[in-house]
């Protein structure tokens, strides 16, 4: 059973009235919560004008039986894939889904009336906030507990949805959904056509409910919303990263570096002894909408509780500052394919033979990110392999739409 809560009221205008649903929950005491026994499914990133969801349940009265918490644990300082232990909240306990376990145990539901999910997630399949999502609805479902999403907006907006459709290749926990890498949607509607499509086994039964955002339209990127931006992750600690992630994040599956161990990871993109210039110069000249591209020089360092080990880490490598003109026309996927591209033309013999490893596949979604650059495809000309399968995504989801 789909119950949609607190609608929004038409007419509203954007930034000083979107309003998330965790805060719209809080506005109304959390009524919804009250003498309930129910898990919360969240991090650091569940903040509500500027104070955690967690400290103002305290402050009403409401507190849940059990934490869930993500990859990088509940403060958001673990790196990235650093295994997290459990432990506890003001006397809670929080369990770690980014441990020994990624769904939750049949103990873990039993007696809860609810599960909540409070996490504000950045609208890219690789990111594996939605994988755990995923997780605990199949376990909310297996024990018959209600699972509500508490809304957030996508921080890429609504609309752009782009990359490969990931079909053909087995799932995994960075690989979880047939979707593409740019999905456009909210985790609420995320979970309603993770559901309704039977993305996972189980879910048919599960009742499943969102709390939508107030004011929130599909044409808006984070700063449109006019909420401060909370890094969801050590190295999504700036919109900037997020916005430019879907594509430099595909760098972490080549042996090129994507920032990591810099003060702007994600921004920036090399390889040793490339040339910087020559390669700012190219991609300028392919026209990618809403970037400018510097040479630089940078030396990744040792950053710990945001990237330890980074490639090259202490040795200074060439490439590239994505500078970002307009974050509205900004097309992140298919930069991110042209900046490949670039790299891999930028490297060397016999060095190109390292360029890729397995993890490109995974990410991407499908062979043909690697396999067209090997054989010196031009970037739209793999762009365009992605049309048809997003086209048929477009028409799956618009049933799932909660917002204009």
């Amino acid at each position: 059973m789909l119950i949609l809560l607190l609608m929004a009221a038409p007419g509203l205008s954007a930034a000083e009235t979107v309003k998330p649903g965790d805060l719209l929950l809080y506005e109304e005491g959390f009524q919804p919560l009250k003498g309930k026994r129910f898990a919360l499914v969240t991090n650091h990133s569940a903040i509500v004008e500027g104070v955690h969801v967690l400290e103002l349940m305290g402050r009403k009265g409401v507190m849940p039986a059990v934490i869930f918490t993500p990859e990088h644990g509940l403060e958001g300082r673990a790196e990235d894939g650093a295994r997290l232990d459990n432990g506890t909240y003001h006397g809670v306990p929080v369990k770690s889904l980014y441990g020994a376990s990624k769904k939750p145990n049949p103990e873990d539901l039993k007696g809860l009336d609810l599960v909540v999910f409070d996490i504000q997630d950045v609208g890219v399949r690789f990111y594996t906030y939605i994988s755990t999502m995923g997780y605990v609805m199949q376990a909310a479902a297996e024990a018959g507990v209600p699972f509500m999403v508490l809304d957030r907006p996508n921080p890429l907006g609504g609309n752009y949805v782009a990359g490969f459709v990931r079909d053909k290749l087995p799932a995994t926990f960075t690989s979880l959904y047939p979707i593409p890498e740019v999905h456009g949607l909210t985790v609420g509607e995320l979970a309603l056509l993770i559901k309704g499509e039977g993305l996972l086994p189980g879910l048919a039964n599960l009742d499943l409910s969102v709390v939508r955002i107030q004011g929130w339209e599909r044409s808006m990127r984070w700063p449109d919303t006019g909420l401060p931006w909370i890094a969801t992750s050590p190295n999504l600690a700036s919109f900037d990263s997020a916005l430019l992630y879907p594509g430099t994040g595909l760098l972490e599956g080549t042996s090129a570096s994507e920032g990591r161990g810099s003060t702007e990871p994600f921004r920036l993109a090399g390889w040793p002894e490339i040339d910087g210039q020559a390669l700012a110069t190219k991609l300028n000249g392919e026209g990618l909408p809403g970037l400018h591209f510097e040479p630089v020089r940078f030396k990744p360092v040792s950053m710990p509780g945001v990237s330890s080990a980074p490639k090259y880490k202490n040795r200074e490598i060439s490439g590239v500052r994505l500078v970002i003109t307009d974050y509205h026309s900004v097309l992140p996927v298919e930069s991110g394919i042209a900046l490949l591209a670039g790299l891999y033309g930028a490297v060397k013999e016999p060095a190109r033979k390292v360029f890729f490893h397995g993890g490109i596949d995974d990410m991407s979604g499908s062979t043909e990110v690697r396999s067209g650059i090997e054989a010196g495809l031009a970037a739209p000309a793999i762009v365009a392999k992605w049309a048809e399968g997003d086209q048929k995504f477009l028409e799956l989801r618009r049933k799932y739409l909660l917002y204009q």
